[in-house]
């Protein structure tokens, strides 16, 4: 396999010598209508990426062809589900689509097969679940449990959060809502505080999520619920249940229900699809939701295989993200879903997409001398038009856009008004931006001038619905995987969110000296 660092391809060297493409120009009249029709390829479960508002022409479309070609993406991609150690830092295989399906040869650890194991602790996850639902498995006064509380943080809290977030108004309307979902997180005591104020706790189960079994955050929640479920007057062991390894000490707790198992060859933010999503999700919609996820994400990840970039939509927009990147030197991308019930899943590719590809250094700890993973952030539409569409269309800085778009709600509740639902004023808008990104608008007054040149993609769906959630969350992961493969960078570890740990347990074990210790007093520590 052929590691090498963008900069050394020839590829890069003839994107950086093409003529831009003028968006204006090639987006307006029957071109513009043209370009919509062609530049399109078609995803898992029925979704679409539109690409016709990017920079992009037939000539730039081969170059990227040549570098998806010289940086041997698709075959890295199969060196990765295959089992090789692509998380070179800490020197581990990379297997979270193996939770969703087999791409490849069987892959072994220790004399493990992996896929059995993952597939073992779904279906173990299914049987707890079942038995919740069913009133098999009770309270200690013989009641049934409505509401499932997971206890994490990181990739444990955002990727299940924005799944269940996503699913919620769809399993209402749908009957596949078998119990509320809250998270506990954040370590400050007023997140736990209202969550729990909001929990009937008597009739609640609470998933304690930590691989190691001693993250810190997590640990002194963990305290907090168990004090609460004290204080209610229940019993810590039939409210609680663990999702770690088999190695941790939360592992075969008796204070605990039960407990399911991750390994080290899932990070983190790649984690919704194991244990991690999979217990708290197979509760809140049933271990028949969560497969349907599962399986949603796994037909996109066989589409990822395909070497031909123009029917490879993973591999195409993480190219043209490269393309943005480290030609244009666009530093950020807004996601934009225009579905409220997406309304958290911004906040999950932040930290996949940042922690991943936030990287100074190559595979070999070599510095890089070009930009790698940009930041990411965004808010769902409508809102964000009313919020920071103002520097995104007449800024200084040109900031690419990622749309998400659905022709159906979740619900099917709307209202007409003058002539038009909520649905149609809710597509209106999202196809009105983007154009108006593109295109912009001339004006005598310079205040008005839309100078436009604004790239976007837009990935449309018909509705939200496991399946196209679960392809949705695969097109993203796979995405930032061929970014890390063509910058030469290793997107499977996360050194970046060590030194501010071990400093902190140093403030907290009173070993402090400098600026340390000035800001512990500052903050009244002790």
């Amino acid at each position: 396999m052929n590691w090498k660092n963008l900069d050394a391809t020839e590829s890069f060297e003839l994107l950086k010598a093409h003529d831009r493409v003028d968006l204006s120009t090639a987006m307006a009249g029957e071109s513009g209508a043209k370009r919509v029709a062609e530049y399109r390829i078609p995803m898992g479960c029925g979704l679409v990426y539109s690409y016709a508002a990017k920079q992009v022409d037939d000539e730039i479309l081969d170059i990227l062809q040549a570098l998806a070609d010289e940086q041997q993406l698709t075959q890295k991609y199969e060196e990765l589900y295959n089992g090789g150690i692509v998380n070179t830092g800490e020197s581990r295989m990379v297997l979270h689509q193996l939770c969703r399906g087999q791409l490849g040869k069987d892959v072994f650890h220790n004399g493990v097969n992996k896929r059995e194991f993952f597939v073992t602790q779904q279906n173990r996850i299914a049987e707890f679940a079942n038995k919740v639902h069913n009133g098999e498995l009770l309270n200690e006064k013989g009641e049934k449990y409505n509401t499932v509380v997971q206890i994490g943080i990181g990739g444990s809290d955002l990727g299940p959060r924005a799944l269940y977030i996503a699913l919620e108004n769809w399993a209402r309307v749908t009957g596949n809502l078998k119990m509320e979902a809250k998270f506990i997180s954040n370590v400050d005591p007023d997140d736990a505080s209202a969550v729990l104020e909001k929990v009937d706790i008597p009739h609640a189960i609470f998933i304690v999520v930590s691989k190691s079994g001693t993250t810190l955050e997590t640990l002194t929640n963990e305290t907090f619920v168990k004090n609460a479920i004290k204080a209610a007057g229940c019993e810590v062991s039939k409210h609680m249940a663990a999702v770690t390894s088999e190695t941790s000490p939360l592992a075969g707790n008796p204070e605990y229900l039960d407990s399911f198992y991750m390994d080290d060859f899932i990070g983190g933010r790649y984690s919704s699809s194991s244990a991690v999503g999979g217990a708290v999700l197979s509760l809140a919609f049933g271990p028949e939701i969560f497969a349907r996820i599962l399986n949603g994400a796994a037909e996109e990840d066989k589409l990822a295989k395909n070497p031909n970039v123009r029917e490879n939509a993973d591999l195409l927009d993480a190219l043209i993200g490269v393309y943005e990147r480290n030609v244009f030197g666009y530093p950020m991308t807004a996601v934009l879903p225009y579905s409220q019930a997406l309304s958290r899943f911004p906040a999950h590719l932040q930290q996949l997409d940042m922690e991943s590809n936030g990287k100074h250094v190559n595979r070999f700890g070599e510095k890089l001398n070009y930009q790698t993973g940009p930041i990411i952030y965004g808010e769902p539409g409508t809102n964000g038009q009313h919020s920071f569409y103002q520097l995104l269309h007449q800024g200084t800085q040109i900031v690419p856009m990622q749309f998400v778009g659905f022709r159906k709600s979740q619900r099917g509740d709307d209202v007409e008004i003058q002539g038009t639902t909520s649905q149609q004023k809710l597509s209106a808008n999202v196809a009105a931006q983007i154009v108006a990104f593109a295109t912009g608008k001339n004006d005598e007054n310079p205040n008005k001038v839309f100078e436009g040149q604004r790239p976007s993609s837009i990935i449309v769906g018909d509705q939200l619905i496991p399946e196209t959630l679960g392809a949705l969350l695969a097109h993203f992961e796979n995405k930032v995987m061929f970014q890390g493969f063509t910058w030469n960078i290793n997107s499977f570890d996360q050194e970046g969110v060590q030194l501010g740990k071990v400093l902190a347990n140093k403030v907290l074990a009173n070993d402090t000296d400098g600026a340390l210790a000035g800001y512990s007093e500052m903050l009244s520590i002790f």
